[in-house]
């Protein structure tokens, strides 16, 4: 549930939606989900001073009441190898 709407919401933001891998890790109480978007797109995530993240979250909070779930959005930044970098240049 929680991962079906994070891809639809960032996969409209991002230039590069192929490259939009979401995670989900579903506890008792807790979902964590692990985003991770194409480097030329972690800004548009980010947003101006982390608005765009801190809406995002919001809503994930409030979806995760309903379920009466905690549930944490995780930006995973990690480096990207040349060959994907290459790619989106």
């Amino acid at each position: 549930m929680f991962k079906e709407l994070i891809e639809y919401i960032v996969k409209a933001l991002v230039d590069y939606p192929d490259d939009v891998l979401v995670r989900e890790v579903t506890g008792e109480k807790v979902v964590i989900i692990e985003l991770n978007v194409s480097e030329a797109d972690l800004g548009k995530i980010i947003g101006r001073y982390g608005r765009t993240l801190k809406a995002i979250r919001t809503l994930l909070y409030t979806a995760g009441l309903k379920a009466n779930k905690k549930v944490i959005l995780e930006l995973i930044e990690e480096p990207r190898t040349e060959e994907e970098n290459s790619d989106h240049q």
